[in-house]
């Protein structure tokens, strides 16, 4: 098992997969300003090979991969002469998980960061965990893999880290809610007519956060929401029936904890993903980052309301994937990705994506996977329908 543990005086080595991503970004803007107590390992990246180069030139980095085996040599020549060891494909990305790092990001948008964090998992690494799929796709598989490996999960995305800080472990019977909030997106009041019209640049333009183009329309349609939901599932052993979604427009509270005495523990901060993550590298300890402050003075109101699953039928289909399980969720997460492509593209309208998704559950054989295997599998041909579904309309 890697020795995870770090105090303010011992450094920690690093990796992050997804490092030109926005969780990447955020992560690297951390590291570099205390580069002395976060060796950086490794750094992986898909296509953008010039911002991959110049952050493991400038955090030293001892190992760099591009997911695409065609810019191989175009990242080798970016890096010729630093020393630094280059590799590209999925086999590479593999290689820089299982690399001697305490701490690692796994920050892989999609089905694709799988196998890396599985592999990160298997070394008994400590994860901070940003990729949605691991849970969603593989939850059981995986989270038996985090137990027999003696790895540690800690949340990434701002809600989960919430949770994770306020709910208290040993006292899980007492827990009558656990609650995740969600901003609402940029269409919470927009009439459904006008929906129907929403482009890609209005989806992905979120009002707190900031964030890739394909979380940003999860967030749009609240998928996203739905999806965190199934990974509280995994994260948080509450049961089904103890998990809520919250709308809060202003994103102050990421989550609140109901106890059985009549308390709320609820956790604040200004939406920064940097403050999440800065836990989780300091973890078990805190440290200093450079996110704004709290202000509740200047703020003055927080609202809160229920998700409307008319107007967000994204969130149903996920809670009833859920429920369903026998594979629901990893059908549901391949053909929401499919259909969010297909927006981005200007293939189908916003509106579709929901009905993609649905049209791909209602079609695809359900088998619960039983190995990892199993899952990629069944994620594929939940693709292939999707993608036959985008074709017909």
């Amino acid at each position: 098992m890697t020795d995870t543990s770090a105090t303010a005086s011992t450094a920690r080595h690093v990796s992050i997969l997804g490092a030109t991503g926005s969780v990447g970004r955020q992560t690297i803007d951390l590291i570099a300003r205390d580069p002395e107590r976060y060796p950086v390992e490794a750094l992986t990246a898909n296509g953008n090979i010039d911002q991959l180069a110049e952050d493991a030139i400038r955090l030293r980095a001892r190992f760099a991969v591009t997911a695409d085996p065609a810019r191989y040599l175009e990242l080798k020549q970016r890096l010729s002469g630093t020393g630094i060891a280059v590799g590209a494909g999925p086999d590479a990305l593999i290689e820089a998980a299982e690399r001697p790092a305490g701490w690692v990001m796994a920050a892989i948008v999609g089905s694709a960061g799988l196998a890396p964090t599985l592999a990160a998992v298997r070394r008994g690494a400590l994860v901070a965990l940003a990729n949605k799929e691991c849970l969603v796709c593989a939850g059981d598989l995986f989270t038996a893999e985090v137990q027999r490996h003696g790895a540690r999960l800690l949340p990434a995305d701002s809600e989960h880290n919430a949770i994770a800080q306020i709910l208290e472990p040993d006292r899980i019977d007492a827990v009558e809610r656990v609650v995740l909030t969600a901003s609402g997106g940029p269409f919470r009041s927009m009439p459904l007519d006008e929906m129907r019209r929403v482009t890609p640049e209005q989806a992905v333009a979120h009002p707190n956060w900031s964030m890739g183009a394909k979380i940003s329309v999860d967030s749009a349609t609240m998928m996203n929401k739905g999806l965190e939901l199934i990974e509280a599932h995994h994260l948080f052993p509450v049961g089904i029936d103890r998990l809520d979604i919250l709308v809060h427009p202003q994103s102050i509270v990421h989550g609140l904890v109901y106890y059985a005495d009549g308390s709320v523990l609820a956790h604040l901060g200004a939406p920064d993903m940097r403050t999440p993550i800065a836990w989780t590298l300091a973890w078990p300890d805190r440290r200093h980052a450079p996110s704004d402050r709290l202000d509740l003075a200047r703020i003055g109101t927080l609202s809160f309301e229920a998700p409307d699953d008319r107007r967000f039928p994204c969130l149903a289909l996920a809670r009833d994937a859920l429920k369903c399980g026998d594979g629901a969720a990893t059908i549901l997460n391949a053909a929401n990705e499919v259909a969010v492509a297909a927006f981005l593209s200007r293939r189908i309208g916003f509106l579709d994506i929901a009905g993609i998704v649905a049209d791909t559950l209602d079609g695809e054989a359900r088998r619960a996977p039983t190995s990892i295997d199993e899952v990629i599998a069944l994620d594929q041909a939940a693709r292939r329908r999707a993608t036959d579904l985008v074709a017909a309309r």
